[in-house]
C-alpha cells in the first residue's frame, strides 16, 4: 500500500511538472528517489546517535519513574494515615502530594515537550549527520546530472538543479501583483 502511496504521489509530481516545464526537460531528465529514513536507519552515525539519545531519554525515564513512584508511596501513606492526621497537617501533605506532582510534570515537560532537552539533544546529535546526508546527496545530484531527487518518505524534494528553480519568478510575480494591487487602491 505505501509502494502504491510513493507511486501515485511521483506520478502526481511529474504531471505537475510536465504542465510548468517543457516536456522536452522532462523527456530528457533524470529523476531519482532516496528513502531517508532508511539511510538514518542504517547509517552507522546515525545510529550511534540515536542510541546516545535513547540512552540519555532512558536514564531521563527512570529518574520520572522515581518520582512517580515516591508520589505513589506517599499518597498510600497519607490514605493510610488520614484517619489519624489533623485538618490541617492532611492539607500539608496534599499540598506536599501536588507540589511533588507539578515537579514530576515539569520533568516529563523540560525532558520531553515541544522545546525538551530530547529534542535539543537529538537535533544537536544528528543535525551534522543530517548535514553530511544532504551534501552527499547535493554532489551525487550534481556528479551523476540527477535533475531532481525526492525523498520517498516525507515527498520532499531533496535535490534540484537551479534552472528549475521557480522561487524567484515567482516572488517576482508576487510582487507584481502586489504593486498592481497598491496602485489600484491607493
Amino acid at each position: 500500500m505505501k509502494r502504491m502511496g510513493i507511486v501515485s504521489y511521483f506520478t502526481t509530481v511529474i504531471v505537475i511538472l510536465s504542465f510548468i516545464f517543457p516536456f522536452t526537460v522532462l523527456a530528457d531528465g533524470k529523476i531519482g528517489y532516496i528513502d531517508s529514513q532508511k539511510i538514518l536507519a542504517t547509517y552507522a552515525p546515525a545510529i550511534d546517535a540515536e542510541k546516545q539519545v535513547e540512552t540519555e531519554s532512558n536514564k531521563w525515564g527512570e529518574e520520572l519513574q522515581k518520582m512517580e513512584n515516591d508520589f505513589q508511596a506517599q499518597r498510600e501513606e497519607l490514605e493510610k494515615q488520614s484517619l489519624l492526621l489533623s485538618e490541617e497537617k492532611k492539607l500539608e501533605r496534599q499540598q506536599e502530594l501536588q507540589t511533588l506532582a507539578l515537579e514530576a510534570q515539569k520533568f516529563q515537560n523540560d525532558k520531553w515537550g515541544e522545546q525538551g532537552e530530547y529534542f535539543k539533544l537529538r537535533e544537536q546529535l544528528l543535525k551534522p549527520i543530517i548535514d553530511r546526508i544532504n551534501s552527499v546527496i547535493n554532489r551525487v545530484g550534481e556528479e551523476e546530472d540527477y535533475d531532481f531527487i525526492f525523498d520517498t518518505v516525507a515527498g520532499n524534494l531533496v535535490f534540484a538543479k537551479d534552472q528549475f528553480d521557480l522561487t524567484d519568478r515567482i516572488l517576482e510575480e508576487l510582487e507584481k501583483e502586489e504593486a498592481e494591487n497598491t496602485s489600484a487602491n491607493p
